[in-house]
């Protein structure tokens, strides 16, 4: 709208991370080891059993996913 304020810039900006697929990685061993959470993505887990495992007990606690891939289910 012309004349409206600007948004505010947020320092962070919209680029993406600066992590690579290996940092990331170190991110999560780290973590793991130090405070014993998890960061898995759902497509990296090749058994069937466990990923609907996982999917289940995120939906339970967070509520269904509102985007991404569904795997057809």
């Amino acid at each position: 709208m012309p004349g409206a304020p600007a948004l505010p810039r947020c320092p962070l900006g919209r680029e993406p991370s600066p992590a690579n697929a290996a940092d990331l990685e170190a991110m999560r061993r780290r973590v793991w080891r130090e405070q014993g959470v998890v960061s898995l993505s759902v497509e990296d887990i090749t058994d069937p059993w466990l990923r609907q495992a996982v999917v289940n007990e995120a939906t339970r606690r967070w509520g269904p996913r509102t985007g991404g891939p569904s795997h057809g289910r």
